[in-house]
Order: C-alpha cells, then sequence, then structure tokens
C-alpha cells in the first residue's frame, strides 16, 4: 500500500534534488524509503492514458503493482508496492 503521506514525502525529496541524476535519485529514493519499488524515468516515456497519483513542478508519481507475477503500472494505491517517478521536462 501507498499512503497519500508518502505520496507527499516524495514529492517533496524529488522536488528538493531537481537536477540530480537520475541514478542518483534513485538511490537517494531507496534509502529515504526502504521497502518501496522506485523506477525514474522521463514524463514523456509514460502513458498518455495513465493519471498520476499525485505530481508537482517537477514530477508526476504512477502506481506500480506487483500483484501479478511481474510489475504493471495501477490507479490502485492500495495494491501499489511501488512508484514511477516521472521527471517533467522543465522547457514544458
Amino acid at each position: 500500500m501507498i499512503a497519500e503521506a508518502l505520496l507527499a514525502g516524495v514529492l517533496d525529496r524529488v522536488a528538493a534534488q531537481a537536477g540530480v541524476a537520475d541514478e542518483r535519485l534513485l538511490g537517494n529514493l531507496r534509502e529515504d524509503f526502504p521497502g518501496v519499488h522506485f523506477s525514474v524515468c522521463s514524463d514523456d516515456d509514460m502513458p498518455a492514458r495513465m493519471s498520476p497519483a499525485a505530481q508537482n513542478t517537477v514530477c508526476r508519481l504512477y502506481y506500480v503493482s506487483s500483484a501479478g507475477h511481474c510489475l504493471s503500472l495501477s490507479t490502485d494505491g492500495e495494491s501499489a508496492s511501488g512508484l514511477v517517478v516521472a521527471l517533467v521536462d522543465q522547457g514544458e
């Protein structure tokens, strides 16, 4: 389960590290939020039909579920086990 408080914490952490290299950001998130699966990508890589779970000016967060035998995007925070941090192009 991904709680609203966790979403807010991740948004704050990503905003505070705007411009940090993706791999470093990923490592920092995994360290700060143990037990949560994270992926970092460009928001351009996300399907247009998916609505973010939360967003700010730096990124959009999408739920990831591991309920099946592989990871998949989800709209359900109750079944989510992780987050995709989709970084917004600051030129948008």
